[in-house]
């Protein structure tokens, strides 16, 4: 009952941050790069299944992911699973639950460098381009 409440109340403080976050003024007048979000979204999105496939093709010929706990338990993995796990990897460098073995961990350490630099490379083309605006 109580985890039901502070579930209830958490979804509606995010729903409003993000209602608050567009109706505010500034964001109006920010001139946002919609075009730009959209290539990068997408091209997180294609990476993180890109490499969903990638470790589902390895994981039929060899052991790619562990259980991050003491009994370190090979994983079987599902589509399901190898999507969390390339999501995870891609946006914040892993939790830690599932760990590469192999193969498997050379790729997620491009995948995770990858992570770093598209939203950085997204970042810099914007404060470029307003740099060049407050010039002219």
């Amino acid at each position: 009952m109580v985890t039901s409440i502070l579930v209830g109340i958490t979804i509606v403080f995010l729903i409003g941050s993000l209602v608050y976050f567009f109706l505010d003024k500034r964001f109006m007048e920010s001139k946002v790069h919609v075009g730009l979000l959209l290539k990068m979204f997408f091209t997180l999105l294609a990476l993180t299944f890109g490499f969903t496939f990638l470790y589902y093709f390895l994981s039929t010929q060899e052991v790619i992911l562990h259980i991050n706990d003491p009994s370190d338990s090979v994983v079987d993995p599902t589509f399901m699973d190898l999507l969390y796990f390339s999501g995870v990897t891609l946006l914040s460098v892993g939790y830690g639950d599932y760990v590469p073995v192999g193969s498997a961990r050379f790729f997620a350490l491009v995948q995770a460098a990858l992570g770093l630099i598209v939203p950085s490379a997204y970042f810099l083309t914007i404060l470029g381009q307003k740099a060049q605006e407050r010039t002219k």
